[in-house]
């Protein structure tokens, strides 16, 4: 096995992000399931929400996409594989990700749909509930893989949004096939409990077949995918199937455990949550980036908790702060 030449690659919806402020109000008035992700299944149904939004900004973003841009900003070596359209928005997505420095050669899909977009509305309480209109992200095909960028990264993250529509699960299905022939680990973040819902056969598969070395989830998508309401249980029934299992528990701090190893970081202290869009995704990079760089859980933990709370800080789900430098600070 050759040494990898990236930290991390991920493959996920290339999405850009909308997001403004809202109250509860507006979010009943939608018929929304606050904090949760709800899709959007055509450009006219996406315009008309948009129409109702106050002012806000618009960032490149997408849960993996996220995750490696966070591992960029620590410093790691780090790819994504997303399908673009050739449009606005995707000249968009691809110059943020790539100014980030990371590795990104997807090629754009001419015609119809257009680039992902995402609509999340977030309240007071720092709460996002998401809107997403698919677009051109979900027809990546096998044959737009990076094979040699995914050889050559010690892990493949896999986000499980993108493994709802068919022709991206193929090339994901693909992806783990390219990862574990070339001895590389796969991590793979549940994303939602609306995922589990659809897939929860294919997600239990995958744990079952050895296939996955890294599952991520949030208490509510444990839960969901071990079809209990007993916390506890469900985490000793999913980690008894994977290497090495990752639960973020919000305030509660997080967990992780790999086999008779078990660690738990409490969540990091700050003084206001403005916005909660993306702390999954920094979490992950924090911990991932701490893996890559071969710490263990706990230092790992710890890492991701930093990089969440630095997120859920400000408005937006890219860090920013230089985030090598609070690492530096936090961890000494």
């Amino acid at each position: 096995m050759t040494e990898p030449r990236y930290d991390v690659v991920a493959i996920g919806n290339a999405i850009v992000d909308v997001l403004a402020h809202t109250d509860d109000g507006f979010i009943a008035q939608e018929g929304m399931a606050k904090g949760s992700m709800q899709l959007m299944f055509s450009p006219e149904e996406a315009d008309a929400l948009y129409a109702k939004m106050a002012a806000g900004i618009e960032a490149s973003g997408g849960s993996a996409a996220n995750t490696v841009a966070g591992i960029a900003a620590l410093g790691g070596k780090c790819g994504f594989i997303g399908q673009l359209a050739d449009d606005q928005l995707g000249q968009v997505f691809a110059h943020d990700i790539r100014a980030m420095g990371v590795a990104f050669n997807t090629p754009v899909r001419g015609g119809e749909p257009t680039t992902a977009r995402c609509l999340i509305f977030v309240t007071p309480d720092g709460q996002r509930t998401m809107n997403t209109f698919l677009g051109a992200s979900q027809f990546l095909p096998a044959s737009a893989l990076d094979e040699q960028l995914i050889a050559d990264s010690a892990i493949l993250y896999l986000e499980g949004y993108l493994w709802d529509p068919e022709e991206p699960r193929a090339a994901m299905r693909k992806a783990i096939d390219i990862a574990r022939g070339a001895g590389r680990r796969v991590a793979f973040t549940l994303s939602d409990v609306f995922c589990i819902s659809r897939h929860r056969g294919d997600f239990l598969a995958l744990m079952a077949d050895g296939l996955i070395d890294i599952l991520f989830a949030n208490e509510a998508e444990i839960l969901s995918l071990m079809e209990t309401e007993d916390v506890d249980a469900a985490v000793a029934r999913a980690a008894a199937q994977v290497p090495l299992l990752v639960v973020t528990r919000s305030e509660k701090g997080a967990m992780a455990i790999a086999g008779s190893d078990r660690a738990e970081v409490p969540a990091e202290a700050i003084d206001a949550v403005v916005d909660t869009t993306g702390a999954g995704d920094l979490f992950a990079a924090g911990f991932l980036h701490g893996q890559a760089q071969g710490l263990g859980l706990e230092a790992s933990l710890r890492m991701g908790a930093i990089c969440a709370a630095e997120i859920i800080s400000h408005f937006g789900a890219r860090p920013m702060v230089d985030m090598k430098a609070l690492m530096a600070e936090k961890l000494g």
